[in-house]
């Protein structure tokens, strides 16, 4: 089978196409033919050399396709069920655990950039009914963690308001997560284009934060001097002192990304002073995607995708990733 592999030290032009055999399933396992892929932040790390990996690592932490064959003691799919991987495949359910978080496919475990792969049953679920493959790649990572952020950590509800960051894949399933369960979005951008397309998809108010650096107190007064109730916080340092201006007294920060670096200042007076609830997210349980498989057959939500590559065009998938000029999602048809 084909096959993308990082060889070391890694760098996007270390990507190349190998050979690898297809292994057959054993007790409790599934053989999957994975049809789609798609990119993440985390995948770019592992891609440009950032997360040290072995040699000769299969990429992508995303997978989805078709069951084609069932190990014994498979109850839970059949040949020919279309099925997501987990991001984590070891977390099954409960509290995050450092041996809950090894296994993540194209990092410490083989990943999806194969036309086959064999895994435990838990590696993989249900996909979304009426999903493509390439609909359903686009769930594991930035899907769940847009999930956990606002629907299990911040826990929104009618009426709320969340503030959003940018055009990314996560970004864009919180927007349309929050708006399925009835609450009003703010989004922001550094794109007047961006945040065009941002309202048309529902977003309530956006803000251009290059054109206005204090963007955190304009969100604020975009709620009547209330503030949000949730915001899905990707930048880290460079971002968050602004989100909790924002903020309204009691409300919720998922810190889901570093973009801005991985450390810096924090306004703790702020923080403390408006009681605020902070939760590091790191995608999310497979009990917690199941859920979501079914919020998404509710709500009918369709992922975004900007455009997609072929398998041997990954190395070149990168790149655009790289050049920030995608909104959504950027996928890969293997």
């Amino acid at each position: 089978m084909k096959a993308v592999v990082l060889r070391k030290p890694g760098g996007l032009d270390r990507i190349e196409t190998a050979r690898h055999e297809p292994r057959s399933p054993q007790a409790g396992e599934i053989c999957v033919r994975i049809a789609a892929s798609s990119l993440n932040f985390h995948d770019y790390a592992v891609a440009n050399g950032s997360i040290a990996v072995p040699d000769g690592r299969v990429l992508m932490s995303d997978g989805a396709g078709e069951v084609v064959e069932a190990g014994s003691e498979v109850s839970e799919f059949a040949v020919g069920d279309p099925v997501v991987s987990t991001f984590f495949p070891n977390w099954q359910d409960g509290a995050i655990t450092p041996a809950k978080r090894q296994g993540t496919p194209g990092d410490s475990g083989e990943g999806m950039a194969a036309e086959y792969v064999t895994a435990p049953v838990t590696a993989f679920t249900r996909a979304p009914a009426g999903y493509s493959a390439q609909q359903a790649a686009t769930l594991p990572c930035a899907a769940l963690t847009a999930w956990r952020a606002l629907m299990v950590e911040a826990r929104i509800k009618p009426g709320d308001t969340v503030l959003t960051m940018g055009t990314g894949g996560v970004s864009i399933f919180a927007l349309q997560f929050a708006r399925a369960a009835g609450a009003r979005v703010i989004a922001t951008s550094s794109s007047n284009a961006k945040l065009e397309r941002l309202r048309e998809l529902g977003a309530d108010a956006t803000v251009n934060y290059v054109d206005d650096p204090d963007w955190g107190k304009t969100v604020k007064r975009l709620t009547d001097g209330r503030g949000v109730d949730a915001v899905v916080e990707i930048g880290g340092p460079g971002t968050l002192a602004q989100s909790i201006a924002a903020c309204r007294m009691g409300g919720h920060i998922s810190l889901i990304g570093v973009l801005t670096g991985l450390a810096g200042e924090v306004p703790t007076a702020a923080f403390f002073y408006s009681n605020l609830n902070m939760t590091g997210i790191t995608v999310g349980s497979r009990a917690q995607q199941q859920d979501m498989v079914r919020a998404i057959e509710a709500s009918g939500i369709e992922p975004v995708i900007d455009r997609c590559f072929a398998l041997e065009e990954l190395a070149d998938a990168f790149r655009y990733q790289e050049s920030g000029q995608h909104f959504g999602k950027i996928g890969i048809t293997i």
